[in-house]
């Protein structure tokens, strides 16, 4: 794993565009503060959520989460242009899932509606039905997780689902990442005062 375990760091990583850190740093983070919340993500979430099972709480709605990571592996892929941010949150109000099962469903969701890609909507209406009920089936609390560990279970990408806002305090930048390098903030600040 890229960092300590979060019972020794206490915090979970969040990754966002570096354009939003401005606004991260003086404002905290919400669910719906992105500009891409309502027109990437909302009817996606929306569509997770509709398989719902009765054993997850009502409060626990993937809509109005804000999304984090437990951890890293070395060989993790990063999106360029953003900014990996350490995160203190409140353990009780926080899910996991497997993000690996969401994300098989993401493109199917999206090509479902273009023309020369239909068989993407049978897709969900099978394989994609079942993986987002594998979803909620296999999702915890954060609590009962730090007891299980699901989380550094092979093949389990935990994301971690966080209700709450996220407050400035409680948010510390670490690194910047650019074309896939991840440079902490400290040498970003070290190359800015003429460093190497």
């Amino acid at each position: 794993m890229m960092f300590a375990d979060y019972n020794q760091t206490k915090v979970v990583y969040h990754v966002a565009p570096i354009t939003d850190l401005k606004k991260i740093i003086n404002k905290g983070i919400q669910y719906d503060d992105k500009k891409t919340y309502r027109s990437k993500y909302l009817s996606f979430h929306k569509y997770i959520d509709s398989f719902k099972n009765d054993r997850i709480p009502q409060w626990v709605v993937r809509e109005r989460a804000v999304f984090a990571s437990m951890n890293f592996s070395k060989e993790h892929c990063w999106h360029s242009h953003s900014v990996l941010l350490a995160l203190n949150i409140n353990p009780n109000k926080c899910w996991i899932a497997n993000e690996n099962l969401a994300n098989k469903t993401y493109e199917p969701f999206i090509l479902k509606d273009i023309e020369g890609f239909e068989e993407a909507g049978d897709y969900l209406k099978n394989q994609g039905c079942k993986s987002i009920k594998k979803y909620w089936d296999t999702s915890l609390s954060f609590l009962d997780n730090l007891k299980i560990r699901k989380d550094i279970t092979k093949g389990y990408d935990a994301e971690v689902l966080i209700f709450h806002s996220i407050e400035s305090k409680d948010i510390m930048p670490i690194a910047i990442v650019s074309d896939h390098v991840i440079t902490s903030v400290k040498r970003w600040k070290e190359f800015f005062r003429g460093g190497k």
